[in-house]
């Protein structure tokens, strides 16, 4: 993928950064740098708000084929977006979920008619979306899912039955619909008799109870299903073959925005590095040669998620391109973790201490405790490192049951 800068590309990064200079005003601008990772609960109508607006004016599903309302960019183009997104310091966006995964899922899966039933809504951000793939015994190992449905009712008016329980599920206290995987063939085990089902979360039988975090948010949530109802015909894929499906979603999952993710990593660099300089921390040798290899690790980071995005323009998988998703993750989260730890050694004794009652954090207390989420949510450490040992490399399977 070649990222220099063709003068369209660089007429396309004044529109973007244009239309966003002229938006970011008034009461949107007050939303400058609110939600994102462990602040999703922060001024959730307004940022819908803003989201809406985005949508009006075409920057959603910037990526999506024109066929499906989205704007056909190039790659390069939706990097551009992505980036200049991120240095506005706009709000985090609602809709990831829906725009960046299931979106793509649906086009590449779906049906006609779910396509047209469902991206359209997505497109204009009128219905949000979470992810129920988790479960407490089913986090890591997304094969071991437990949530069960059945088909009920007569020909012609059937209906998926669910039963299970889900957990981390972003979102969904504000969301409409879940993406589900369930077991929907009985005594099936592993990755067999899986199915994506599309289930509406405003419904009898359906329980979302948010999960209060270390940072004070509750971005993540337990969903409950007790007897929930989809219709039989939303399903992705053939009943029982849901794992591809999901594993095709998974590989939609870490795409054109990480590149917006580092980004945002070299502004919370900044503002660390600026706390150091204020308050002096800056004149110990052995922090300022920690946020010096930090700068540089996040350049090298930048490189790799290039490449790794030049592998998905080549046409290559995660597997075929090296692995390039699962050591990204690795990376960046590893990263993100040490940012925290650096920036709490910054503040040193005034980490501490809350900033206000009853418990009121700063901004980098909030990093330092949500970024060690970041080694597990969207795919653990360990699940990474199976990966790419086992479908990049080719070493034996894990063995099971042992100690």
């Amino acid at each position: 993928m070649d990222l220099t800068s063709a003068a369209d590309d660089e007429a396309f990064r004044t529109e973007v950064r244009t239309f966003l200079e002229e938006s970011l005003r008034g009461d949107f601008g007050a939303l400058r740098g609110l939600g994102g990772p462990g602040r999703d609960h922060e001024a959730v109508d307004e940022r819908l708000a803003w989201n809406r607006h985005l949508a009006a004016h075409g920057w959603t599903c910037v990526g999506w084929p024109t066929e499906h309302g989205g704007r056909g960019l190039s790659l390069a183009q939706q990097v551009i977006f992505h980036e200049e997104y991120a240095r506005s310091n706009a709000p985090a966006r609602l809709n990831h979920l829906g725009e960046e995964l299931l979106g793509p899922t649906l086009m590449a899966f779906g049906t006609p008619e779910q396509q047209q039933r469902f991206l359209p809504p997505i497109r204009r951000v009128e219905e949000l979306w979470a992810q129920g793939y988790s479960e407490p015994g089913a986090g890591s190992d997304l094969a071991n899912v437990q949530t069960r449905a059945r088909l009920e009712g007569e020909p012609g008016a059937q209906q998926w039955v669910l039963d299970g329980q889900k957990v981390w599920t972003s979102n969904a206290h504000f969301s409409q619909w879940l993406f589900v995987l369930a077991r929907t063939e009985p005594g099936s085990k592993r990755h067999h008799g899986l199915s994506f089902l599309l289930v509406p979360l405003e419904q009898e039988g359906v329980e979302v109870r948010p999960i209060e975090q270390l940072t004070g948010g509750s971005e993540f949530n337990e969903v409950f299903l007790a007897g929930a109802r989809t219709d039989a015909d939303l399903v992705v894929g053939q009943p029982g073959e849901g794992w591809a499906v999901a594993m095709g979603l998974l590989g939609f999952e870490r795409g054109v925005s990480v590149l917006g993710q580092v980004v945002g990593f070299e502004r919370e660099l900044a503002g660390v590095v600026d706390l150091a300089r204020t308050n002096g921390a800056l004149e110990d040798p052995v922090l300022r040669d920690r946020l010096a290899a930090l700068a540089v690790e996040l350049d090298v980071m930048r490189c790799q998620a290039v490449r790794g995005l030049a592998g998905v323009t080549g046409g290559q998988d995660s597997a075929a391109g090296g692995g390039a998703a699962s050591i990204f993750k690795l990376v960046w989260a590893a990263w993100h973790k040490r940012l925290g730890e650096v920036a709490m050694e910054v503040l040193g004794p005034d980490g501490l201490t809350a900033r206000g009652a009853p418990y009121e954090l700063d901004e980098w207390q909030r990093l330092f405790l949500f970024a060690r989420a970041d080694s597990i949510y969207g795919g653990s450490d360990e699940v990474q490192r199976n990966i790419l040992a086992e479908r990049v490399l080719g070493l034996p399977r894990e063995p099971k049951g042992t100690t």
